[in-house]
């Protein structure tokens, strides 16, 4: 305690600020006796008297402090008419309290008001708590960071843009730059950096161990202390090219995958900046532990995309042509807009020597979807290697249906084999349908007829039977494959009716003297109209056009007239 002096010597500025502001301008008074007068004059005196009155001040000379520990009895009417903006008075709670720092400490000052006129300040030590609630803080905003940090490496599974987005976000929020190393292809080191910004992608030939722990790091072991890096060894190719500055202080840590290492992070700090401390690094292990996840996912997602492009390459349907003469098309559509393969399929194999038949086939496997387009790749795989013994359709039916019968799959299906020769100006089909819808005929005249041929399914019954067709095509004439799919699209005006044979027929019979890629397109278009967005089953069609053979000049006598049969 000290007595005699003024406050604003004694007690930081803010609160002896904060005391004039409450209490008001102190007013000069005699000295009692016994006390020495001030030894200030003139404009000194006046601004003593400006200030706070002194601690433990005997004003009335009865031996008692009237003002203690900077208690000021005032004969002015209210005390807080002082208060200054923000610094509300309440007849409950008081005066709000102010806040400062002394000694490096953090205080908050408490006033109180007497009723007769006497201030009171209480201080508490706000250190600690501030320490506290500036780490909490800290924990917030780091934990918002890596929040958002998951939603945008989440945000795509292509492995470059993740890879960036990365070094991206390292660089922003971790350090001043970035450097993230992808596992090794070949010889390679696949390096993205990053500073200032932008980014930049290389294929670096580089050996890990220039970089004390990045070796380790690629095999995911836990990380160096980044002061047991040496910034000024670091090799030049960790260093972005547009990094600002000279670095001082370098970071590695390992960025871990789903049961295989996903790369490694390295960070780079300024050397007008503070070196990583442990929290930085810890917080820096945290962060690399989502990147790596997102990696990782996004180079599983790269594989299987891969993997399912390979796979489908050898189920969609085959882009078809003419073939020995004839004029071949084919077009599908699957149950659901979002799937790529179904249960209906179609194939034209060419023979293998030039005199065979090709063989055109089409199929329809019970189900949809990937579960039936397992077994549309089976047919088709193992009538490709029948497709010598395709003379005999009855023989390629029942070793097609021994095949299914003793596979592990307990689907039916049902298609049309047509085997197709030139024979001059026509061409020459045998027909045979395994439970299957008849072929459509399309003469020149319009008129629409059903092939003769039926038989039983496909992969049921312990036997097939099957009764051939064998029809011609003149120029210009169409034989049609389809599958149930069209027929039984359901859909219309009101939405619930079939299209139908009969809507097909009629369909087909305007496509007199089209080419198979017209008649097919005409066909889908069609069928796709009358579902609209409804549901509906895999639908698939194949033309097969004999040619026309003649040209008719046309009026200038060099361009191409229409076709005659």
């Amino acid at each position: 305690m000290i007595s005699g002096a003024w406050l604003a010597d004694v007690a930081p500025s803010w609160l002896a600020d904060a005391h004039r502001r409450l209490a008001g301008p102190p007013r000069p008074r005699s000295r009692p006796s016994g006390r020495p007068q001030h030894s200030r004059t003139g404009p000194d005196r006046d601004a003593a008297l400006d200030r706070d009155v002194a601690l433990d001040r005997d004003v009335d000379g009865d031996g008692n402090a009237d003002v203690d520990r900077g208690v000021r009895r005032d004969e002015g009417p209210d005390l807080r008419r002082g208060l200054g903006q923000g610094e509300r008075s309440d007849e409950r709670t008081g005066p709000a309290p102010v806040q400062g720092r002394h000694d490096g400490r953090l205080l908050r000052a408490h006033a109180t008001l007497s009723d007769h006129g006497d201030v009171a300040w209480w201080l508490v030590d706000d250190t600690d708590r501030a320490v506290l609630e500036q780490a909490l803080e800290g924990e917030r905003r780091r934990t918002l960071f890596l929040a958002e940090a998951s939603s945008k490496l989440l945000a795509s599974l292509n492995t470059e843009r993740c890879l960036e987005m990365t070094a991206l976000l390292a660089a922003e929020h971790l350090a001043d730059a970035a450097v993230v190393v992808a596992p090794p292809t070949g010889r390679r080191l696949p390096v993205v950096y990053a500073a200032g910004g932008r980014t930049e992608r290389r294929n670096a030939a580089v050996d890990p161990a220039d970089l004390p722990g990045l070796a380790e790091a690629l095999q995911g072991f836990p990380p160096v202390p980044s002061r047991w890096i040496d910034p000024a060894a670091l090799p030049s190719w960790a260093v972005p090219d547009h990094f600002d500055g000279v670095p001082g202080s370098v970071a590695v840590t390992p960025l871990p995958g789903h049961g295989v290492p996903a790369g490694a992070l390295i960070l780079l700090r300024r050397s007008d900046r503070a070196a990583f401390d442990t929290s930085e690094e810890l917080f820096a292990r945290l962060f690399a532990a989502r990147a790596g996840a997102a990696l990782s996912a996004a180079r599983l997602y790269g594989e299987q995309a891969r993997i399912t492009q390979t796979l489908m390459a050898e189920l969609l349907p085959p882009a078809l042509r003419q073939v020995h003469g004839v004029e071949f098309a084919g077009g599908y559509r699957a149950s659901k807009d979002t799937e790529r393969v179904g249960g209906d399929f179609y194939d034209v194999h060419p023979g293998p020597e030039a005199g065979r038949e090709p063989l055109a086939v089409l199929g329809d496997v019970c189900g949809k979807g990937l579960d039936a387009a397992v077994l549309t790749g089976k047919i088709r795989n193992t009538l490709h290697a029948m497709v010598p013994l395709a003379t005999d359709h009855q023989y390629v039916l029942g070793l097609l249906n021994d095949a299914l019968l003793t596979s592990h799959h307990t689907r039916f299906a049902t298609l049309v084999l047509a085997s197709v020769k030139r024979v001059g100006p026509q061409v020459r089909l045998r027909l045979t349908s395994a439970g299957h819808p008849r072929p459509l005929l399309l003469r020149t005249t319009g008129e629409v007829e059903e092939a003769d041929t039926a038989g039983t399914l496909v992969g049921a019954l312990p036997t097939v039977t099957s009764r051939s067709a064998t029809v011609y095509l003149a120029p210009g004439e169409t034989c049609l494959l389809y599958t149930d799919g069209i027929t039984e699209a359901r859909g219309g005006p009101l939405g619930s009716a079939m299209f139908g044979e009969s809507r097909l027929r009629a369909a087909f019979g305007e496509c007199v003297g089209l080419p198979a890629e017209a008649v097919v397109e005409r066909i889908r278009m069609l069928a796709s109209q009358w579902v609209g967005d409804g549901p509906h089953d895999d639908m698939a069609v194949v033309a097969i056009t004999a040619p026309h053979t003649t040209h008719l000049t046309a009026v200038n006598g060099h361009t191409r007239g229409r076709y005659t049969a």
